[in-house]
């Protein structure tokens, strides 16, 4: 049965963990006949010496998921079209029903945010007026990191820095549809967004969308775009998306000084 999932519109960021764990399991061995996380490496696009330093690593083709899914042409489709190159139609057979249950659960989420009407989008914050509000940064974060939030506020907010920050709770009103004004806010609204990352996060299902919304809109200016933030030790593994970030971390007693002064220059880069 043919799929109607446009794999070629579907962001690789799409694939969760457990596909990307089954695929590494499928193309990690290099000692087998069949072709592996090297010779997709190379329609990928990476160099020989990028390869090479891959190889040193337990999980070089997480890696590799990793540092690809940053790249413009990074879409599943192109990740299926280089396993049927390099003959390995075996991983796409027994992996495909995961693959398109992670890309429907992915373009679901896209699907329920439409583009805000022009009429309604001057009425998504509480400052909204005639003009919509504009924002340095949207702030991803989960409930239960609430508190640290409100020392951001405090730090960016009310200093010299005098950043403006769109804080869902505080500044979004009550009643419109959640996916539609976060994907408006993170969009059109805020030039850049920071992810506080703790073992909670790792749980929310609205940060899970917000970070992949933000990673999907623009490929090439990724970098510039997310800033994640740690601001207490973690018991689970940082998340793979954002692995290739620099960190803004608060956990190290010996950097906590410079902590606000990098996060806001940060904020402050077009």
């Amino acid at each position: 049965m043919a799929s109607s999932i446009d794999y070629d519109a579907t962001s690789v960021i799409a694939l969760n963990y457990s596909v990307r764990r089954k695929l590494a399991l499928y193309l990690n061995p290099t000692n087998t006949v069949a072709a592996n996380w090297t010779d997709v490496a190379e329609r990928m696009g990476f160099s020989y010496l990028e390869i090479r330093n891959y190889e040193r690593l337990e999980n070089p083709t997480q890696k590799l998921l990793e540092e690809w899914q940053t790249r413009p042409d990074a879409t599943v489709g192109n990740l299926l079209r280089f396993l049927h190159e390099v003959e390995r139609n075996d991983i796409i057979s027994e992996l495909r029903h995961l693959i398109d249950e992670d890309c429907r659960r992915y373009l679901e989420r896209q699907v329920q945010v439409p583009e805000v009407d022009s009429r309604q989008d001057q009425g998504i914050t509480v400052h909204d007026d005639l003009m919509p509000e504009q924002f340095d940064a949207f702030i991803c974060y989960c409930k239960n990191d609430l508190q640290f939030v409100h020392e951001m506020i405090k730090h960016l907010e009310q200093t010299e820095y005098k950043l403006k920050l769109c804080v869902f709770d505080r500044d979004v009103l009550p009643g419109t549809c959640v996916w539609t004004i976060t994907s408006e806010l993170i969009e059109k609204r805020c030039k850049k967004m920071v992810v506080v990352i703790s073992d909670d996060y790792l749980d929310s299902d609205a940060c899970d969308f917000q970070t992949k919304f933000a990673l999907s809109l623009c490929p090439g200016a990724r970098t510039k775009r997310l800033i994640p933030v740690v601001y207490k030790p973690m018991k689970r593994p940082f998340p793979s998306i954002l692995r290739f970030l620099t960190v803004c971390d608060y956990t190290r007693p010996c950097t906590q000084s410079w902590f606000w002064n990098r996060l806001a220059k940060a904020l402050y880069v077009p």
